[in-house]
């Protein structure tokens, strides 16, 4: 069994998982930062507010794949480069434009983000052992949680304190100071046995963008639909209840119980199927809607909470074995554009629900989402499977037979 310790004695892997916290704290934190300095600062109303944060996500998303092969093609740090720099540009305008220029260069922020999430996936895919890749992402996922709880508290925090106006500031400094970081350190975006394979002609996206992939796409896209409709049934049980001054600490209570969760699933010998791991995920969330009082939904998203990360660091391992090397920048930068969309589409979603009915059916739409998720992956995993069979095929994947059989033998270099 893999521990913790080992993972971390990777060269390099403790520095990246450092600059990539920090990083990825700010990344999450944007949203908040620009929806606070649109309502306090600009004195503009919430939907106005709500327009700034879709661009800003509609931008990551639709930049994800695009930064992703820009890594694959030019190499990571010219793409270092040129995000950094649009991040700083665009924090250090932020308090003197208007709102009809501040809508676009939010879009084009999102589109230039500082792929960290993205890289660290990658660059975990390359410096680890298949032994150790699945501590490797629940660590990852570990981290993700981290930012979720430190980054918008610390911007409101600093909203309330300080001024709109010196909280965005902070946030371009922190997202350039991750980035510039993690250009320093360089971490390989292909293992040293992967070389070859790295090397070769890019293959074509039909060649990998085969059933099992979008089965995983499709599962990293219902867990954020899932969470992102989490927090919003959070919001209107408490509202309901008058006691909305505490979700914060439900919020901390989800979010430490996914940390909890996340590091006892990678320490296990024997993982559980991603697409089992979601569907456990959407059953346990759907009762959280009967608890009506802020301590008994503390209780009921404690379930919940258990299985994010390990949901989450599954995601990102089915990912990482099923690109090839020479891609694999571009199907990370996939895997985050699903995800953020699934965040985009969660808190609508769920929304009509609550609307429609009470603050119990959001938590009752957001499992159902995690659950035909699911099912769709569980369907599109089984019938590659069923098809690879009837074809005579081993299961291997097409560049694989490049990488070797070294590869659960292997330490990979920290630069290069």
């Amino acid at each position: 069994m893999t521990s913790y310790r080992q993972v971390l004695a990777v060269p390099g892997m403790a520095p990246l998982l450092g600059v990539s916290l920090l990083a990825r704290t700010a990344i999450t934190a944007d949203v908040m930062a620009l929806t606070l300095f649109v309502v306090l600062g600009l004195e503009l109303s919430y939907a106005a507010a709500g327009g700034v944060a879709a661009a800003l996500t509609a931008g990551v998303a639709l930049g994800g794949p695009l930064l992703g092969r820009m890594i694959d093609s030019r190499g990571l740090r010219l793409v270092l480069l040129v995000t950094v720099t649009a991040q700083v540009v665009f924090w250090l305008g932020v308090p003197v434009l208007p709102y009809g220029f501040l809508l676009v260069a939010s879009f084009a922020a999102g589109l230039l983000m500082v792929p960290a999430q993205a890289v660290s996936r990658q660059a975990i895919a390359a410096m680890t052992t298949s032994e150790q890749r699945r501590a490797a992402f629940a660590l990852e996922a570990v981290q993700g949680e981290l930012s979720y709880i430190v980054g918008p508290a610390v911007v409101i925090l600093g909203a309330a304190t300080v001024s709109p106006d010196v909280v965005a500031w902070g946030v371009g400094a922190a997202i350039l100071a991750g980035g510039v970081g993690i250009a320093v350190l360089n971490p390989p975006m292909h293992a040293r046995d992967e070389a070859e394979a790295a090397a070769a002609e890019r293959p074509p996206r039909r060649q990998w963008l085969s059933a099992r992939m979008i089965a995983a796409l499709t599962m990293a896209f219902g867990t954020t639909t899932l969470l992102s409709g989490v927090d919003l049934a959070i919001v209107a049980t408490l509202r309901e209840a008058g006691q909305v001054s505490w979700a914060a600490a439900v919020v901390v209570v989800f979010g430490v119980s996914s940390v909890i969760g996340g590091l006892i699933y990678g320490a296990l010998t024997r993982p559980l199927p991603t697409w089992l791991l979601l569907a456990l995920l959407g059953l346990v969330t759907i009762p959280a809607g009967l608890a009506h009082d802020w301590a008994w939904l503390c209780v009921a998203v404690v379930g919940s909470g258990l299985l994010t990360a390990p949901t989450l660091g599954s995601v990102a391992d089915a990912v990482s074995r099923l690109a090839p090397p020479r891609a694999r920048g571009e199907v990370t930068g996939l895997q985050s554009s699903a995800q953020s969309a699934g965040f985009a589409l969660g808190s609508p979603l769920v929304g009509v629900a609550i609307d429609l009915s009470v603050p119990a059916g959001g938590f009752a739409a957001a499992g159902l989402a995690g659950l035909a998720a699911a099912g769709t992956g569980y369907v599109l995993s089984r019938r590659s499977r069923i098809c690879a069979m009837r074809s005579g095929l081993t299961g291997r994947l097409p560049w694989s037979s490049q990488v070797g059989r070294s590869s659960a033998r292997r330490r990979s270099p920290t630069a290069g």
